[in-house]
């Protein structure tokens, strides 16, 4: 396996994943780099993933051979909910062989592969393996996406402490900040400023980037 593949999570749900790794995307793209995303686990859904969907969109580009065979989604599960759930509503099970076949297939064409998750790190594949667990054995590199309003700080530190705990390698910090609620500037600098700080002194250099009007 090439050490060219980046595993996007984040601190939950709805924390702009997607968005965060088309961004990433068309970053890399610009400076050269021919990138491909990949959705790790898509449920709610059927046929193509609606987050690649999303990704080919905001990274103005059609969908590729890739998409339409669906190698650019590992599996698919038609109910919205967790993915140990949603594969056992569909009486299915997640086949991580394959799924690791498909990232694997993507990693000989393309210069870098950012697969995004679904929901946080502690999301549970099977009732007795966690997403962290997965990404930590095939030894993924991390792009980790959080926000710098309050509560964050909490979140971030312990998906980065569970991260240390298992030798997990972070790459990237993105930060989201979009929000509908109200803004505190002074809560935004310093629970930046605070994250960025656990990061770097728990992971080393890392890449830092912020994002504006990013949801997802």
């Amino acid at each position: 396996m090439k050490d060219n593949i980046y595993f996007v999570s984040g601190i939950g749900t709805d924390i702009g994943k997607t968005y965060a790794t088309a961004f990433l995307a068309n970053k890399w793209r610009k400076e050269g780099m021919n990138v491909i995303t990949q959705k790790f686990i898509q449920t709610g859904c059927k046929g193509i993933s609606d987050d690649i969907m999303v990704h080919r969109r905001l990274m103005n580009m059609p969908l590729c051979t890739e998409d339409t065979n669906q190698t650019t989604c590992g599996a698919i599960f038609s109910y919205p909910a967790s993915i140990h759930l949603a594969a056992e509503i569909d009486g299915s099970e997640v086949d991580l062989k394959a799924i690791e076949e498909k990232t694997n297939c993507l990693s000989e064409k393309f210069d870098r592969v950012l697969v995004e998750g679904a929901g946080g790190l502690m999301v549970p594949i099977r009732q007795d393996l966690l997403t962290i667990d997965h990404v930590a054995a095939m030894n993924y590199k991390v792009v980790f996406v959080t926000n710098p309003f309050l509560g964050s700080i909490n979140h971030s530190l312990l998906s980065f402490e569970a991260m240390k705990a298992r030798n997990m390698r972070l790459d990237t910090l993105i930060f989201n900040n979009f929000t509908k609620a109200e803004r505190s500037e002074l809560i935004e600098r310093d629970s930046e400023k605070i994250i960025r700080l656990y990061a770097e002194k728990m992971f080393g250099e890392i890449e830092v980037l912020s994002c504006g009007e990013i949801r997802g």
